[in-house]
């Protein structure tokens, strides 16, 4: 009720203020009116939506743009002398003299608009090589052939991202080193788990991927190590326009992806949408040699799943007028996997029985967001409030069938039946409004609210085992200042955050376990940048995050379970709190651009995986997670997007961290220690693009992930090659693409462990593929130059400044 009250006053108080300063301008008497029409040169037809730009002295004065009729009339001037810029995508630019000390009204009645050929031809092509550009507080990668040619889905082309990693076996997903990482689509959160997300959405359905390592006060501060952002293609040009994609991956068995996307942009609607189709299956392999004293063995573990998903867009935008818009999309995922798996455990002892355990298992997965947007511009520039509501369902029903033999006997030990049904909702309302004060100074105000409900329930052989609920609450009011001052600009911000969650876990003969938090917290963050010149660029950042727990981590309901190894949460862990800190240099030179910086993270009850024993089965181990100490970690990166000669170009990044780790875990099974871990880990990427011809294109990649040690493990270092080309056809319209991964079959996971016990093993998986693929893009248009919603991109005002 409270926020209600707040949101009411809010919106309240800026249509009063709008409404008192809306009448002023119709009381000036020496004031000035410049108008005309737009048309198209060919067609004669009237174009909506022109920029209109007045300037004095090669300084923006105010503007505007056309209606669907394709007329402007810019109201209130002084009377002065000004140049009028008639500036429209694929368009030729127009310059025109409006001399209002002369003529107070100054009609330009029509203009006709010439296409720009040189414009043209490059609307909507999606571009060779993948560029970098680095603002005030994110990355961002434009995906460019380069990357859709290095993988079929979002986690293969996500390796070649700088700062990311993706473990190719799990898809678990991480930046800069840390797995602590927010996943948004188009700027929205999702209860689908990440690594689903990255084996669903087809490469060449991203438009580009944004690395927000230091979130404003604006966003969400969920996420220690930042936020990466998918943005999904979103067209909006004129007429019917579509491209389609098709291609086969070979590895043991032959896997296809699909992808299709639309738009239709006709007056005031611009209808949009695309589909993602994958399918094949999956084989994995591994090892693991345990050294337990009286139980050492060794495990081999086989996979087999057969996934298919489709994942859809559908969406609108509906110009009322020049001041509102309205605007709606839909996300509809389906994933169906069969799995089948098989461990072996072989004991050296023979006083311990060998074992076979048999894994079957079917996920049915469906994922539905609806969001609904309304934006309005008030007359000022930049001026205006945007309401967003989007609202998340997701239902995960997981059947499991587990069989156990005596391997030496073949005598059935037991077999039984998990059902798992997991229920997940959220809701998201957000208001921000806009309202650069003066030419220098850009006010940012918000609030946001967020509830979110997951229920989660097994069932054992059909008969009840146990239920987990977890509901939370967050409210939130933000506030961020910018400055432009010469060469420097600023910006300050705050977010004050009320967090609320309950949990509730029922089992089967045991009373049941609550679980309350009630946390206030304030998050402000901090940006300086300095431009001495147009090549150079320095930024200085601060933030203050948290990872709260996610339901996988804090549900003790069994994630999966093996002969030695069970999977759960730990429904005791607390919030963890990181203080950011980075400095970034961004240097342009005459064959590409040079970004580098430094990072230095404080963490407070970092939360990290766990492995001990089971106090109920001293024969198996529970994998979960624990709150540890106060820990530091710091790095250096950096990152090129560079072009050697014509026919050569490169995207090459490296990066570095260190990090201390520390906590109490389980030293020798039933003995607990307090360790301290330093550790360093290297990683290094390139992707090199050699243009033959025209249109004939060669892709050279490879990346060296270095080792990394946590508590109880060390994970071996990891690298591979890949080779790949592509062939434009159909004038362009068309292009092949082909991509041998992993030449030299080195890419795999090996690690090494002491604690609680010595252990070694390795997993393989299909990284050694072969992919074939062709895209084909046709349609009718012409871009349509209109501003696209902030939070769309979840994109931040940049300096603080006007833009």
């Amino acid at each position: 009720m409270k926020l209600k009250l707040i949101l009411i006053c809010f919106i309240g108080t800026l249509f009063s203020m709008q409404a008192q300063t809306s009448v002023k301008p119709s009381i000036l008497e020496n004031s000035g009116i410049i108008s005309g029409k737009i048309t198209d040169k060919k067609t004669n037809e009237p174009l909506p939506y022109v920029n209109i730009v007045v300037k004095e002295n090669n300084k923006v004065i105010t503007g505007g743009i056309t209606s669907d009729k394709g007329t402007f009339q810019i109201k209130n001037l002084a009377l002065k002398d000004y140049t009028v810029e008639i500036q429209f995508m694929g368009y030729k630019t127009i310059t025109k003299s409006a001399k209002l000390t002369e003529d107070r009204n100054i009609n330009f009645n029509t203009i006709a608009l010439e296409e720009d050929a040189v414009q043209l031809a490059g609307v909507e092509v999606v571009s060779e090589k993948s560029t970098i550009v680095q603002k005030i507080d994110r990355k961002i990668i434009n995906v460019g052939k380069d990357l859709i040619s290095a993988g079929a889905t979002a986690g293969e082309i996500m390796n070649n991202i700088p700062s990311v990693s993706v473990d190719p076996q799990t898809n678990a997903i991480s930046l800069r080193g840390n797995s602590n990482v927010r996943i948004l689509i188009d700027g929205k959160p999702t209860n689908m788990d990440a690594a689903q997300i990255l084996q669903q959405i087809p490469s060449a359905s991203i438009k580009q991927i944004e690395l927000i390592t230091n979130p404003s006060a604006k966003y969400n501060p969920e996420g220690m190590s930042g936020i990466i952002n998918i943005v999904l293609n979103k067209n909006s040009k004129l007429g019917f326009n579509r491209s389609i994609n098709n291609g086969v991956t070979f590895g043991k068995t032959p896997k296809v992806n699909s992808s299709l996307d639309l738009n239709y942009r006709s007056g005031k609607f611009n209808f949009y949408g695309n589909y993602g189709f994958n399918h094949g299956k999956n084989a994995n392999y591994g090892f693991i040699k345990s050294f337990e004293t009286n139980k050492e063995n060794l495990q081999k573990f086989e996979f087999n799943n057969k996934n298919t998903s489709h994942l859809a867009k559908l969406g609108f935008d509906f110009y009322i007028n020049e001041k509102n818009t309205f605007s709606f999309y839909t996300n509809q995922s389906f994933f169906l996997g069969n799995g089948f798996g098989s461990t072996d455990v072989d004991y050296v002892n023979n006083s311990n029985i060998d074992k076979l355990q048999l894994f079957d298992n079917v996920n049915d997965d469906h994922s539905q967001t609806y969001n609904f947007d309304y934006k309005l511009n008030f007359k000022k520039e930049g001026h205006n409030l945007e309401l967003e509501v989007n609202y998340n369902k997701s239902d995960s029903p997981e059947d499991a069938v587990y069989t156990n033999y005596n391997k030496t006997t073949g005598v059935l030990i037991n077999s039984f039946n998990n059902d798992v049904e997991t229920l997940g909702k959220s809701t998201i309302v957000n208001l921000d409004y806009v309202n650069p004060l003066t030419e220098t100074i850009k006010l940012e105000l918000g609030l946001e609210s967020r509830n979110d409900n997951t229920d989660n329930s097994l069932f054992k052989d059909n008969a009840f085992g146990s239920a987990f609920t977890y509901d939370r609450s967050l409210y939130s009011a933000y506030a961020t200042l910018g400055k432009q001052w010469k060469k420097w600009n600023f910006q300050v911000g705050a977010r004050l955050e009320q967090y609320d969650v309950e949990a509730i876990f029922k089992k089967d003969g045991e009373a049941d376990s609550k679980f309350e938090d009630d946390i206030l917290s304030l998050y402000p963050s901090t940006f300086i940048t300095y431009n001495p010149s147009d090549n150079n660029s320095f930024n200085l950042s601060f933030s203050r995050r948290v990872d709260r727990p996610s339901i996988s981590q804090v549900n003790p309901i069994r994630e999966w379970s093996t002969p030695t190894i069970d999977s759960e949460g730990n429904p005791d862990l607390i919030p963890q709190f990181t203080n950011s800190f980075e400095l970034n240099y961004t240097r342009k030179t005459k064959i590409g651009s040079i970004t580098s910086g430094i990072f230095y993270r404080r963490i407070e009850d970092e939360i990290t995986r766990v492995i001990f024993t089971n106090p109920e089965d001293t024969n198996k181990q529970i994998l979960s997670y624990d709150n540890f100490e106060n820990n530091d970690a710091y790095g250096v990166e950096v990152s090129g997007n560079l072009d050697f000669k014509k026919w050569w170009s490169a995207n090459i990044s490296l990066d570095a961290y260190k990090k201390k780790v520390k906590g109490t875990i389980e030293n020798t099974p039933g003995n607990f220690e307090f360790i301290t871990v330093n550790a360093t880990t290297f990683n290094t990427r390139i992707s090199n693009t050699f243009k033959a011809t025209k249109d004939l294109r060669f892709q050279l990649s490879g990346m060296y992930r270095g080792r990394d040690i946590s508590l109880q493990f060390l994970r071996e270092p990891m690298w591979k090659m890949d080779f790949g080309t592509s062939y434009n056809i159909l004038k362009g319209s068309g292009t092949i693409s082909a991509r041998f991964s992993d030449i030299f079959n080195t890419m795999h996971f090996a690690f090494n462990g002491d604690r609680p016990y010595k252990a070694n093993g390795q997993f393989n998986w299909e990284s050694q593929s072969v992919y074939v693929g062709f895209n084909y893009r046709f349609g009718s248009g012409k871009n349509k130059a209109i501003q696209r919603k902030q939070r769309d991109k979840n994109e931040t005002q940049g300096s603080g400044g006007l833009l």
